[in-house]
């Protein structure tokens, strides 16, 4: 096995983002209401802040058109998708207003809530901080809704889940 060494910057930024697929995460559908109608946009990088209060954060690129309607919303929902959702999460990373065939309702907050997925954060922004070329957003949770299920994983590239193991 070979191990290759370098440091980060412009002209390894292809491999330092080959290093960090090497880390399998789950994978998430941010949604929004903007004044065009809803918007939604598939991300990984979700994790949890703090239980008390609820906090979790997401970290859209800031390159990305989608960005500044997500980093001004004042509500918006995260959903963790299904292992039979990667169509969807497909699906929204290519577009973020397309909803015509997805299965979806606004939740009391005017926000879209996509049916089937493992969980669901509503949450209230609570911060945003610039991060290099993404920014940092910040939701406290205002409600979590949950189903049994196996979650949609992404890994080097590839989607999938996890082997069962009885």
């Amino acid at each position: 096995m070979t191990e290759t060494s370098f440091v980060p910057g412009p002209d390894t930024a292809r491999a330092f983002r080959e290093a960090l697929g090497c880390f399998g995460t789950g994978v998430t559908v941010v949604t929004t209401r903007t004044a065009d109608g809803p918007l939604a946009m598939t991300v990984n990088s979700f994790t949890s802040v703090s239980l008390d209060p609820p906090l979790v954060l997401w970290c859209p690129a800031r390159s990305s058109l989608r960005h500044d309607a997500f980093a001004n919303a004042a509500h918006f929902s995260i959903h963790i998708m299904a292992e039979d959702q990667q169509d969807l999460a497909l699906h929204f990373a290519r577009t973020g207003s397309d909803f015509a065939s997805v299965d979806w309702a606004y939740t009391p907050e005017g926000v879209p809530a996509l049916a089937g997925c493992l969980a669901r954060f509503d949450c209230a922004a609570h911060a945003r901080h610039e991060a290099g070329d993404h920014s940092v957003l910040i939701g406290q949770v205002t409600r979590a809704t949950t189903r049994p299920g196996k979650g949609l994983m992404f890994k080097r590239g590839q989607y999938g889940g996890f082997l069962e193991i009885l």
